[in-house]
């Protein structure tokens, strides 16, 4: 069987780029289950195919999984709220986006194998609603856990 060489999830019969766009499209429905969660489902994406990590570095990916794991979608609201304001040229809102006291992982040795994946929540390559926040759920705790307990 073929592997993401990045995450290691089965690529047949859909690679992680195919479901993630499939994954994209969902999201920018704005409907729920997957609107909500689009913040959270980028990042767990980002996380775990390293080569797609925005230069600016993994901060921010970071910091959404560690504010929806330890504060719920509210927690995620407000941060990825107040990220928005202080992008704007109207905002006033100038203070940086924090990491919530928890460290970046270093990008330089990411992990290469996750206990849940894409391919998980997806289920049969439609990301179906019934379930998929408890999905979510399981795929930002999986890829927190891979990029904490990884050897130094």
């Amino acid at each position: 069987m073929t592997h993401c060489p990045e995450c290691h999830a089965p690529s047949v019969p859909r690679s992680c780029e195919d479901l993630f766009q499939k994954l994209l499209a969902l999201d920018h429905s704005r409907q729920p289950p997957w609107g909500p969660l689009h913040g959270v489902s980028v990042s767990c994406f980002l996380l775990q195919h390293h080569s797609r990590i925005p230069a600016a570095g993994a901060a921010a990916p970071w910091a959404i999984l560690h504010a929806y794991l330890e504060g719920g979608l509210d927690s995620v609201n407000r941060r990825t709220g107040r990220a928005r304001r202080s992008n704007s040229h109207r905002g006033h809102d100038n203070a940086p986006v924090t990491t919530l006291g928890t460290a970046v992982p270093a990008t330089n040795r990411p992990p290469t194998r996750f206990r849940y994946t894409i391919t998980d929540v997806a289920q049969d390559g439609g990301f179906p609603a019934s379930g998929f926040p408890e999905r979510v759920q399981a795929w930002a705790a999986a890829t927190v856990d891979a990029w904490t307990s990884r050897p130094s």
